[in-house]
């Protein structure tokens, strides 16, 4: 990636956005397997900021915010099981459901099917989400990833997002 090396805290915006326009143009050529694992948030722009939201971050990392993506339970080549999770202490909030690569860039389209709250493992309350509309399923417009190390995309609002691996798939 231009202007960021394999280690993330050399990356620059610069670099990001150059590292976008590319995949805008000519696709990342990420494949699902690179995005197997748990991710946290490192870095966080908002749409169009040139700075980065360091209040939204650190809110992100003392809720211990994870991204999880791992193969589906199917084995279906290139569909995704995706859980977005906050947690506090042994208190965990997560969103799960089915995710899959569309397109050359390609997009990391999600779709959250159920509400979960644990306690120290245990559940306390489920229950179904709704599916979106069709024109507003979720979706991650996948920069560039380094494998096991980083993750860049952007999120169906406009914002960019830089996420460290926590462990690997």
């Amino acid at each position: 990636m231009p202007n960021a090396p394999g280690d993330i805290k050399t990356i620059t915006l610069a670099g990001l956005l150059e590292q976008e326009a590319l995949a805008r143009s000519h696709g990342s050529g990420i494949q699902a397997t690179a995005l197997l694992g748990e991710w946290s948030p490192q870095r966080l722009w908002g749409k169009g900021e040139q700075q980065e939201s360091q209040g939204q971050t650190k809110l992100l990392q003392w809720l211990n915010a994870r991204l999880s993506i791992s193969g589906s339970e199917e084995n279906q080549p290139g569909d995704l099981s995706i859980a977005n999770s906050i947690s506090l202490g042994p208190l965990k909030l997560s969103f799960n459901g089915p995710g899959w690569l569309q397109g050359k860039r390609p997009l990391l389209c999600f779709r959250f099917e159920r509400l979960t709250l644990e306690l120290g493992g245990t559940t306390l309350f489920q229950r179904p989400l709704p599916e979106p509309k069709p024109k507003r399923t979720p979706f991650f417009a996948l920069i560039a990833v380094e494998q096991n190390q980083w993750l860049v995309a952007r999120g169906r609002g406009g914002g960019l997002a830089l996420w460290s691996a926590t462990k690997s798939p």
